[in-house]
């Protein structure tokens, strides 16, 4: 009789058995794939986190180059309109310098054409001073005139030019740095999510952790 009571209560215990060793495999699993959750969401915030590093460096890196330009393009640009002024004031100077010289020239001429008589071989042609020799006064300033002409015009292409590259620059610079701190804007959110997601995971695997420790116990 003692022999069948026990079998019989070893027959009824099995399914509790069974059905407790079932539970604590289905607790054990559910903590298992929280952790897998778990660690996957960490390396996401740790890989966000080197993200944002690297694009708030970048930034600061950009903004740092621009500043730089910036700076040099100030200076060059002083530099190049005082160029600019001062070839433009040395060619008008010049150019004023001739109209009076070759006024003066042509006056004098006139007025020895007037005064010569039948007179000395010396008077047999107008006074021209050094207006017709080669390397005069009126030459020498002909060609200064052109120098400083071309100096102007060189000053003011090169001006131009680098004002140019500057401002493609400029624009370049914006677009990767609004980029960039779009991506940085979006990586704090991404990761602010994914940290709210870890937070919650964390405590659902307290709790089946807990299930777990209990079903150990049955």
């Amino acid at each position: 009789a003692t022999t069948e009571i026990y079998t019989l209560s070893l027959h009824d215990a099995l399914p509790i058995l069974s059905t407790n060793e079932q539970t604590r495999k289905e607790k054990t699993e559910a903590v298992e794939t929280l952790h897998a959750e778990i660690d996957q969401l960490e390396a996401s915030i740790a890989k966000l986190t080197e993200d944002i590093s690297e694009l708030t460096k970048a930034v600061a890196e950009l903004d740092a180059a621009m500043a730089k330009a910036t700076s040099i393009r100030q200076e060059e640009k002083a530099t190049n309109e005082q160029t600019i002024a001062d070839a433009g004031e040395a060619q008008t100077a010049v150019a004023q310098a001739l109209t009076v010289l070759k006024e003066f020239y042509a006056k004098a001429g006139e007025a020895t054409a007037l005064l010569q008589q039948p007179a000395p071989e010396i008077f047999d042609s107008p006074y021209k001073g050094m207006q017709a020799e080669n390397g005069g006064v009126v030459g020498m300033l002909e060609v200064i005139e052109s120098d400083f002409s071309k100096m102007l015009a060189q000053a003011t292409a090169g001006e131009d030019q680098s004002q140019r590259e500057y401002d493609v620059l400029t624009q370049e610079n914006k677009v990767a740095t609004a980029t960039k701190r779009t991506a940085v804007e979006y990586k704090e959110k991404d990761g602010k999510a994914t940290a709210g997601l870890l937070a919650g995971y964390e405590a659902d695997r307290g709790v089946a952790r807990s299930e777990e420790h209990k079903s150990e116990l049955q």
